[in-house]
């Protein structure tokens, strides 16, 4: 049923841009409206039909997976297959001007008659799907809710792994290994181990780096289940953290809290923001925050919302979002916590209820 609820609702979003058909090639739009989740797939919707264009490497699958959508497997381009039908069904389409490449508008327009190809295909001027997938349904967060907790397993099983000596990948792969063997199809991005002075890259990948007798260590990775991402970071220390070390990392656990406690249904992306950054503005250490607090998560690492400084966008029930205040001090380290939590009718719940205290190992 909740495929043709997420099409019915889609439509009407379409009504309001006054669009009337719409093409989706975006496979995680595909996914969350038919229920595919091959690697080739171009959706066309109309106000009457919806139909799933795929290629023969997925007859079985497409015919499996897919509701509320009629499936045909294309015998040349299933883009190009996908154009025509709308073309012979709609007086002109939508697609998304954020997931289309240009190569890619090309062949959409190959495959018109001439005559339309300049005007049929327009860009849509706000994204309609990707602020569909923004509130989560029940199935949703409690798939998402699994995912958390996996991570939070994988957090406490990492801990003993945690020695000096041991390059960052090893640590990454057992890691991994652990969210493989906890049943994760997969990471939901490349896992963060950044150890020592590392810890001051807010993206620092798993190197060949070993961990130092003394420092920070930045933990920040998530798993997908069935189809869903989780993301949490912990920051934990080798040896006993100095003065400075130990006054930066209850600064942005205490950031990190105040943004939490900022989520509520009605409060804007801006203000959780906020939050966090005031506590660190305090404490004067605002101008090592170089990122944003957080963003939507679901079945991409990176959804809508944006919590950003300046963000209008209102929080609702059943959005789920990341708060990962952080601070990195170039040549010296870096603190980050992330949770990821639900926004619900009361306020939120946090997903990722691992403890923040500062862990020494």
């Amino acid at each position: 049923m909740h495929h043709t609820a997420r099409l019915r609702a889609l439509r009407r979003a379409l009504l309001r841009q006054g669009i009337e058909s719409l093409l989706v090639t975006h496979l995680p739009d595909v996914r969350w409206l038919c229920g595919f989740t091959g690697s080739n797939a171009a959706l066309a919707i109309t106000s009457r039909k919806a139909v799933l264009f795929t290629d023969g490497r997925y007859t079985a699958q497409a015919k499996e997976e897919t509701q509320a959508a009629r499936v045909v497997i294309a015998k040349g381009s299933a883009l190009k297959e996908a154009c025509a039908l709308l073309e012979a069904s709609a007086a002109g389409a939508a697609f998304d001007p954020e997931q289309t490449t240009v190569r890619q508008l090309g062949m959409m327009r190959e495959a018109l008659p001439a005559k339309a190809r300049r005007s049929f295909f327009q860009p849509l001027k706000a994204p309609v799907v990707s602020e569909l997938r923004m509130v989560k349904d029940a199935d949703e967060l409690r798939v998402m809710e699994e995912a958390a907790a996996v991570g939070c397993t994988l957090f406490d099983a990492i801990l003993p792994h945690i020695v000096p000596g041991v390059p960052e990948t090893e640590i990454a792969a057992t890691l991994e290994f652990f969210a493989r063997s906890l049943g994760a199809e997969g990471m939901s991005f490349e896992t963060i181990v950044a150890s020592g002075q590392r810890s001051a890259l807010p993206h620092g990948r798993a190197t060949e780096a070993k961990l130092p007798r003394n420092g920070f260590v930045t933990l920040d990775f998530g798993v997908i289940l069935k189809g869903y991402c989780s993301d949490m970071t912990r920051t934990v220390c080798l040896g006993k953290p100095d003065g400075e070390a130990r006054q930066a990392y209850d600064a942005v656990l205490e950031a990190q809290q105040a943004a939490v406690e900022a989520v509520r249904p009605g409060a804007t992306c801006g203000e959780v923001d906020e939050a966090a950054r005031a506590v660190l503005r305090k404490a004067g250490l605002a101008q090592y925050f170089t990122h944003s607090t957080g963003h939507g998560v679901g079945l991409e690492i990176h959804e809508l919302p944006r919590v950003a400084a300046g963000q209008r966008a209102e929080l609702v029930p059943g959005m789920m979002i990341t708060i990962e205040p952080g601070i990195y001090l170039a040549g010296k380290f870096g603190v980050r916590i992330e949770d990821m939590v639900a926004v619900t009718d009361r306020g939120r719940r946090v997903l990722t209820p691992a403890v923040k205290a500062l862990i020494e190992l």
